[in-house]
């Protein structure tokens, strides 16, 4: 027998006994005052989970999606008011015609589950006109929970680039609405101008960034936001990520010490 086969389920076994009084151990540690207010996450790892448990693209997919309102659970039991998290950016539209379409039926149906469940505000932020329009018109028309505890900006055609760039935009085309000259709109922008014109607009930066599997970049997400947010990476493929990975996350957080420059 090989001794392999006998030590991976025994690793499992330790760990479902281990893990809980882990979780358990860092949530009460945790001070929830602390937490976030704002926390951007990065979904990455669904096509190399899929293939490392060797099955279809979309069934890793479709497992980052069950996922998505397990940790949005998590983040409203922290007392976090707003989570941003990007689904799929404008480089993703590279990707194969097949593999696209199935992604964007899943993602369709992830938000129009959130959004059914009435428990937040779901709101679609990035570029809608690089979405096939049955989609865009359905994200038009998502309604809003007046009642609700969290923001959740769910990042669709998202690209940092494209925010900024549509949110100078914005702005010029106001400007000109009103009468003022280029010259003028020039000298009255600023960063505040353009903070007012982005997706997300109305809401505090993100204090915390998490991307999942290991890659240590942003790609591009919130990079106006992010000048003052603290970044968390974790190993964990986003199909895998586990509770007791966002408490780390919290933790990491609320150790660190935010001077902002001084």
């Amino acid at each position: 027998m090989n001794l392999n086969s006998i030590k991976r389920p025994v690793k499992r076994a330790i760990k479902s006994l281990v893990y809980p009084l882990y979780e358990r151990r860092l949530s009460a540690r945790l001070d929830f005052d602390k937490t976030p207010h704002h926390i951007g996450i990065i979904v990455d790892g669904n096509r190399r989970w899929a293939k490392e448990n060797i099955v279809a693209t979309r069934h890793g997919h479709q497992a980052g999606a069950n996922k998505i309102l397990e940790v949005l659970n998590w983040c409203e039991e922290a007392q976090v008011r707003i989570v941003t998290i990007w689904l799929l950016s404008t480089d993703n539209f590279k990707r194969s015609q097949q593999e696209l379409d199935e992604l964007l039926k899943i993602i369709a149906n992830v938000v129009e589950d959130l959004s059914s469940t009435n428990r937040w505000n779901i709101k679609v932020v990035g570029a809608l006109d690089v979405l096939p329009e049955w989609m865009a018109e359905q994200f038009r028309k998502l309604p809003t929970s007046a009642k609700s505890s969290m923001d959740v900006n769910i990042a669709i055609g998202y690209g940092g680039r494209r925010e900024i760039v549509d949110a100078i935009k914005s702005y010029l085309h106001t400007e000109r609405d009103k009468g003022a000259s280029i010259e003028q709109a020039a000298a009255d922008l600023n960063d505040e101008t353009i903070s007012k014109y982005l997706y997300t607009a109305g809401q505090p930066d993100p204090e915390l960034l998490i991307r999942t599997s290991g890659e240590q970049r942003l790609g591009g997400f919130l990079l106006w936001q992010s000048a003052q947010s603290e970044f968390y990476f974790c190993e964990a493929y986003w199909p895998d990520f586990r509770r007791v990975d966002f408490l780390r996350a919290l933790r990491s957080y609320a150790d660190r010490h935010r001077r902002f420059g001084k």
